[in-house]
C-alpha cells in the first residue's frame, strides 16, 4: 500500500510539472430561441406548456418572441416565477414584445431597438457563466412588408392574394419598406462593442424574414418561390458582419434540411388562425440563433422543437425531412417551432496551487 500511494503521488507531481494537471472545462451552455405567440394565450394551457418546455430545454439563455405584457402584468416576471416553481431559477428585466431569461445574474441590460408602432423591438442583457461574459440579444423584428408572400403571390402588408412577385430588384425594395434593416443594424452597432470587450456574443429571435441561406439556387423552384434567389436583407447584413448561422452551420443544405419554423402545426388551435395564405406554400425559416466568432467557441449541436407538422396551401402536412425535431412534451404553444442550439464554450484551465 505505501509503495501504491508513493507511486500515485510521484504520478501527480510528473503531472504538474509537465502542466498536464490542468482541468480544462468541457460543459456547455444551451441557447432556446422561442416564439411564444402572444405568451402562449392563443391555446388553452399554453402557458404552462412554455414553463415546461423551458425547462426541459435547460437553456442557460432564452430569446423570447411575442410578449406582450398581458393584462398589465410583466410576462418576463411572470414566467420567471413559474420556472421557479418549478426547481429553475432564472433572472430577466421588463421588456416589451421581446424578452430574455438568464440562468445568471444580469449585470446589464439594454435596449437596443424600442418597440415603436408594433414593428418589432431588440433587448440585450450581459452574463457571466464560469468567469467569461456574455452578450445576448432578443429580436422580434417587424411583421410587416414581409415581402416572401409577395413572391408568393399575397401581399406582404394585407395577405391579400394577388400576382406573384418575381423580380429580384422589386423583391428587395418591397422588403426594404419593413424597418427590420434599421433593428439589425443598430444590434450590429451595439454588438461591436461587445465583441470588442470581449464577450460571447449570440443574437436569437424571430425576424419576420427568411434567410439568404434558405433561398438559394437549390430552392429556387420549391416552396412557391417562383424561381427566386434572394439575399434577404437582414440575414445578409449578419453573414456581412461576420455572424453564424446556426443550424445552416450544422445543417447547410436547406434541400435536405428545410429547418422549417413556421407556420408550424399547433394541433390544439383552429387550423383557421394558422394559415395567412391559404393556397400558398408559405413555409419558411424564420426563428434563427446566430453568433460572432469567439476564439474557442464552438457549435456542438442545434435542434429544431415542435411538431413535425407545418402547414401547406391551408393543410395540415407532416414533414419528410432530415431536420433534427424535438417534439413537445404534450401541449405546443404556439405557431412557431423553436430552435435549440449547444455550444463548447472556450476551455478555462484551473492549476493545482
Amino acid at each position: 500500500m505505501k509503495k501504491e500511494r508513493i507511486r500515485t503521488t510521484l504520478l501527480l507531481l510528473l503531472l504538474m510539472v509537465f502542466g498536464l494537471s490542468s482541468c480544462q472545462k468541457t460543459e456547455t451552455f444551451k441557447v432556446l430561441q422561442f416564439n411564444i405567440w402572444q405568451e402562449g394565450t392563443v391555446v388553452e394551457g399554453g402557458f404552462e406548456a412554455l414553463a415546461d418546455e423551458i425547462v426541459r430545454s435547460n437553456a442557460d439563455f432564452v430569446t423570447l418572441s411575442e410578449v406582450r405584457n398581458y393584462r398589465n402584468t410583466r410576462f418576463c416576471d411572470r414566467i420567471v416565477e413559474a420556472l421557479k416553481k418549478r426547481g429553475k431559477t432564472y433572472y430577466s428585466f421588463y421588456t416589451e414584445d421581446s424578452g430574455l431569461l438568464s440562468r445568471y445574474p444580469i449585470s446589464d441590460s439594454t435596449t437596443v431597438y424600442p418597440l415603436n408602432d408594433d414593428r418589432g423591438s431588440i433587448y440585450r442583457l450581459v452574463s457571466k457563466k464560469d468567469g467569461q461574459e456574455f452578450a445576448v440579444y432578443t429580436a422580434h423584428l417587424d411583421y410587416r412588408n414581409c415581402a416572401y408572400y409577395d413572391v408568393r403571390g399575397y401581399d406582404g402588408n394585407t395577405w391579400e392574394k394577388e400576382e406573384p412577385v418575381t423580380n429580384i430588384d422589386s423583391i428587395l425594395i418591397l422588403n426594404k419598406a419593413s424597418v427590420r434593416d434599421d433593428a439589425i443594424a443598430n444590434f450590429l452597432a451595439e454588438a461591436q462593442k461587445d465583441r470588442e470587450a470581449g464577450r460571447i456574443v449570440i443574437l436569437g429571435g424571430d425576424f419576420n424574414e427568411p434567410s439568404h441561406l434558405d433561398w438559394t439556387e437549390a430552392t429556387k423552384d420549391l416552396f412557391d418561390h417562383h424561381g427566386a434567389v434572394v439575399p434577404w436583407d437582414c440575414s445578409m447584413m449578419l453573414a456581412e458582419a461576420g455572424f453564424i448561422d446556426t443550424y445552416r452551420s450544422l445543417y447547410p443544405d436547406p434541400v435536405k434540411y428545410p429547418g422549417f419554423t413556421c407556420p408550424a402545426d399547433c394541433k390544439d388551435i383552429d387550423l383557421k388562425r394558422l394559415v395567412w395564405s391559404p393556397e400558398a406554400d408559405d413555409r419558411d425559416r424564420i426563428d434563427f440563433i446566430l453568433y460572432a466568432p469567439f476564439e474557442g467557441l464552438s457549435l456542438t449541436d442545434v435542434s429544431i422543437i415542435g411538431p413535425k407538422g407545418d402547414i401547406l396551401r391551408g393543410k395540415r402536412v407532416t414533414e419528410e425531412t432530415l431536420d433534427p425535431i424535438i417534439e413537445p412534451i404534450a401541449i405546443w404553444p404556439t405557431d412557431h417551432k423553436a430552435v435549440l442550439a449547444t455550444f463548447t464554450p472556450p476551455k478555462k484551465k484551473h492549476v493545482f496551487g
